[in-house]
């Protein structure tokens, strides 16, 4: 694989970002979602292969050092590489940087991969939201990361 290299989200990344969006999940962000977010207080990184957008993820951060993690993605084309755990391991060492040190995110109880992911980096089920997700209607699993 080539060098997978990060960097802090800017409006320029914002088309392939939202393309990535459409493909991955039933309700994506727009846009106008993005552009507004990168105007808060947030960590949104993408991670490059070359000039593609391999994969992106993004948190909130809020005072009291705690942060919310809100979309993790990587390509299609991109899966299966690893890319997934070295974007969320530079994203904990950048929210690190800052003084967080909790971090919540959620995700869809049927989402086995990316559940066993999360448990390997450190963050425990600490409870579920019932019909937390839309298309198709689902509970969610919360997870923290407690002292990164």
């Amino acid at each position: 694989m080539t060098e997978l290299e990060f960097q802090k989200m800017d409006a320029g990344d914002i088309p392939a970002v939202e393309e990535l969006e459409r493909q991955l999940f039933s309700c994506p962000w727009s846009r106008q979602a993005f552009l507004e977010t990168l105007n808060q207080d947030t960590l949104f990184i993408t991670a490059r292969i070359g000039d593609a957008i391999a994969g992106y993820c993004g948190m909130y951060c809020y005072a009291g050092k705690e942060g919310e993690i809100t979309n993790v993605a990587v390509s299609p084309h991109f899966q299966n590489q690893g890319i997934g755990r070295r974007m969320l391991t530079y994203l904990l060492e950048q929210a690190r940087g800052r003084g967080i040190t909790r971090i919540i995110l959620e995700v869809r109880v049927s989402n086995a991969n990316a559940i066993h992911l999360y448990e390997k980096i450190g963050f425990k089920n600490c409870g579920i939201r019932k019909n937390l997700y839309e298309m198709p209607r689902e509970d969610g699993m919360i997870m923290v990361l407690e002292r990164i």
